[in-house]
């Protein structure tokens, strides 16, 4: 586990004031808490602490905490960062009981995704729905991270949290006390634009009724045409007769 140091100072003034004072001196207004202690307010080197935040297991690492020149373990609780800037403005840190156990949010790891048989063989796309996993663990138990394998992972599939292995004596807080371990963590999908492929009727589909339906139109316009002209020629005939019969009648008189 890596290891993370964090200089300290007591902190005597209070209010939104002093710590505006603080923030333009370059530092951090912080408070420490629990161990069944008095909670202590607290001043941090900015520069520091933000790149410290660079890395990844520092948000998940026992740290020590250098105030006034005694060392203690804690852990990061809670920042708060500028909406927009590279600053942070608030840190809650907490101490360290190592007979306690501890509630802390750990990343997931996602591994043989390259190998993943959903995404060579089917063609689908690996979905992460989670990013991080709050555990409760002893302090000496706390991993950096939760490491998932999906090289399994078929397509359509998921891993749930059910299904998901941490390391011994870690637990997943979401499924303590019969929690719901139902829920998917990463999945295996096919992608959006197959979907809608298989949905839209293909172009050549399309022409091809259209195609149909002129055929159909130009077959019905000519037999419309041909009853014309049948009935037309049959017409005169008909004339003809009726002349033909008046004759008769009057060489019969």
């Amino acid at each position: 586990m890596n290891k993370y140091e964090i200089e300290a100072e007591t902190r005597v003034d209070r209010g939104k004031g002093a710590s505006r004072r603080l923030r333009r001196d370059g530092k951090i207004p912080a408070i420490l808490y629990g161990a069944g202690t008095e909670p202590v307010a607290i001043q941090i080197g900015h520069n520091d602490m933000l790149l410290s935040t660079e890395n990844e297991a520092f948000y998940s690492s026992i740290l020590t905490l250098k105030l006034d020149g005694t060392a203690e373990k804690v852990v990061l609780k809670d920042m708060q960062r500028h909406a927009y800037k590279p600053r942070i403005l608030h840190v809650d840190l907490q101490r360290v009981d190592e007979t306690e156990r501890l509630t802390m949010r750990v990343p997931i790891h996602f591994i043989n995704e390259e190998r993943c048989v959903g995404v060579k063989e089917g063609g689908g796309l690996i979905s992460h729905l989670l990013t991080e996993l709050e555990v409760t663990c002893l302090p000496k138990d706390l991993p950096e991270f939760i490491e998932i394998d999906v090289r399994a992972l078929e397509l359509g599939n998921s891993v749930h949290l059910s299904d998901v292995t941490t390391p011994e004596g870690v637990a997943i807080t979401a499924l303590m006390h019969g929690g719901d371990g139902s829920r998917p963590v990463v999945a295996v999908q096919v992608p959006k634009m197959a979907i809608e492929d298989l949905e839209e009727p293909a172009a050549e589909e399309i022409e091809g009724e259209e195609g149909l339906e002129g055929v159909e139109g130009e077959e019905a316009e000519e037999g419309a045409a041909a009853s014309t002209d049948d009935a037309a020629a049959e017409a005169p005939s008909e004339k003809k007769d009726e002349k033909d019969d008046k004759k008769g009648g009057k060489k019969n008189r």
